[in-house]
């Protein structure tokens, strides 16, 4: 296989994002084809023995199993790393193997993480329940006060890991502070890109080392494949994440990869009129119930910084009804919206995070983020926003509001 498009990557870096989501990476065999080729196989067949000693030592390039290399995934990497700006990417088999993938290869006994408080429920348990097993302490901060950060920083700090906007809260962290901050001390920081994906923010941008990703979501876009990714350097990416990768295995599938390949395509199309959605369903919220957690309104406490960092609101936010039964009344009153815990489907969905997605958060860490009783949280999709209107006007009315 050779690269067809960008075979110079100084080419393929001028190409705008739209242009890269659909063509960067792009290789082809000799057949020609159009769409990029799925390759389901586990290992590769040599010339000769020594082709398979020389690609082993790294003295030539080429494929050898599908743990370390498949043309299909590689393309996937390649693309996202072009999205992101970014040197080198590794993809996983989900969006947790990327988490847990970014923090484990680079943390020792004995180091110390800056987190921030707000985030999914899973990488709360990563800060809270893992890394301590490992000997390696954890600080919880409000990731949007800058003041924080500096203040937990302690001799031992190696990584500020945090996600901005925030799952479920919305929190919007400073990129080009905290990062900064980071890289003054000699920390590197990782951030979970998730809810807006290159298309609408590009963290390494305003100066973050890693970008970690799960593409199950706005990438793939369409809830059918788990994957994950993470973006960095070169000398990150092949000397301190593939070892981890390499020997523990957490690999994408080659049709997973295909499946986020095809995904990429129409990302930029999706999530920008996804975005336009949910600022028409969040201006019809707002107002109607207590209270709504969505960076793209002009009410939201940090609306400035997120439209400066991101180039549209995003389809997901929160909002806030009166507790736990007026909530689950809301969702068993919903026609249109499904309950589901998924997000960046093109299908809108709505969850209860504290039942769901924080389930396994204490009561008191869900106090700390700020997931309330009567939090639900939105993906808005491609439907036509006035159904979702209609559907939530609906539902709000079942349960008094």
């Amino acid at each position: 296989m050779k690269r067809t498009t960008g075979t110079d990557r100084s080419i393929t870096r001028t190409w705008r994002k739209a242009t890269q989501a659909v063509r960067a990476g792009t290789w082809r065999s000799e057949q020609g084809e159009t769409s990029e080729a799925l390759f389901l196989t586990s290992g590769f067949a040599y010339d000769n023995a020594e082709t398979a000693a020389a690609r082993f030592r790294g003295d030539q390039q080429g494929m050898t199993y599908s743990r370390l290399q498949n043309p299909t995934v590689a393309m996937l990497e390649e693309r996202i790393a072009m999205l992101d700006g970014a040197e080198a990417c590794r993809v996983q088999a989900s969006g947790m193997a990327a988490m847990t993938a970014a923090l484990l290869c680079q943390l020792s006994v004995g180091d110390h993480v800056v987190a921030g408080r707000a985030a999914f429920g899973s990488c709360r348990w990563l800060v809270d329940q893992l890394l301590p097993r490992f000997g390696i302490t954890a600080t919880t901060i409000d990731a949007r006060d800058n003041a924080a950060w500096e203040a937990a920083i302690q001799p031992n700090t190696k990584v500020f890991f945090f996600e901005t906007p925030a799952n479920p809260t919305m929190d919007v962290v400073d990129l080009a502070f905290v990062c900064g901050l980071a890289r003054s001390r000699g920390i590197v920081s990782v951030v979970d890109n998730a809810f807006a994906t290159p298309a609408l923010q590009r963290p390494i941008e305003w100066g973050a080392d890693v970008v970690a990703y799960s593409a199950t979501k706005l990438m793939d876009g369409q809830g059918r494949v788990l994957a994950g990714a993470v973006s960095g350097s070169a000398d990150f990416i092949n000397n301190v994440l593939l070892p981890f990768q390499r020997n523990t295995g957490p690999n994408l599938s080659p049709f997973n990869a295909w499946v986020v390949l095809k995904g990429l395509e129409t990302l930029d199309l999706r999530v920008k009129k996804q975005s336009e959605n949910a600022l028409q369903v969040g201006k019809f919220l707002e107002g109607r119930v207590p209270r709504i957690n969505f960076p793209g309104l002009p009410s939201h406490p940090q609306h400035e910084l997120a439209m400066k960092q991101m180039d549209a609101c995003g389809p997901i936010f929160s909002f806030e009804v009166e507790g736990r039964e007026q909530a689950h009344g809301l969702l068993d009153a919903l026609e249109l919206i499904d309950i589901s815990n998924n997000i960046g489907d093109s299908r809108s969905l709505m969850c209860h995070n504290a039942s769901t997605t924080h389930y396994s958060v204490s009561a008191e860490a869900r106090a700390e983020m700020g997931v309330s009783e009567g939090m639900l949280r939105l993906n808005v999709g491609l439907e036509d926003p006035l159904d979702l209107i209609d559907d939530l006007d609906r539902a709000l009315k079942a349960v008094g509001l």
